[in-house]
């Protein structure tokens, strides 16, 4: 089966240009709560800091969910990135877009259901995406919370 491929992003809001693809496009034998469990599983694996989810159900017609975490190091923001990356393809069988990895300083990884941004500590609070996205009722928190 070929691999499914996602859009482009804005640099601006991190967030995918135009509509998500149809998903009788790509494998649907997830649901997008399955793959927000696989992604925050990957990232606490990997020792992400910080992480924090934002449910977009309802807000965003690009994706469910938005994950921001932070890597202490450049090299540990492209190690998070890049095993999240191969571990969506393993298990999904879906090849997330990912840009700006080769720098290391902020990897936005779209797998269509879920927006991953990771940063390192001082570009993540430079740029406050959470301030963006949290609504005022939801928090920082633990991995199985899905609000």
């Amino acid at each position: 089966m070929e691999d499914f491929v996602l859009s482009h992003s804005d640099p601006t809001t991190g967030l995918p240009v135009g509509p998500r693809t149809a998903r009788g496009t790509a494998p649907a034998d997830y649901t997008s709560e399955d793959m927000l469990a696989a992604v925050l599983a990957s990232v606490d694996d990997d020792k992400a800091e910080d992480i924090v989810q934002i449910d977009l159900r309802g807000r965003s017609d690009v994706a469910d969910y938005m994950v921001i975490c932070s890597g202490r190091s450049t090299r540990q923001v492209a190690a998070i990135s890049e095993k999240l990356a191969d571990r969506i393809k393993q298990e999904f069988r879906l090849t997330p877009k990912m840009e700006g990895k080769e720098t290391g300083d902020w990897v936005l990884i779209d797998t269509g259901d879920v927006i991953v941004h990771v940063f390192r500590p001082e570009v993540r609070e430079f740029y406050q995406l959470e301030k963006m996205w949290l609504p005022g009722s939801a928090h920082r928190g633990e991995m199985g919370d899905i609000e």
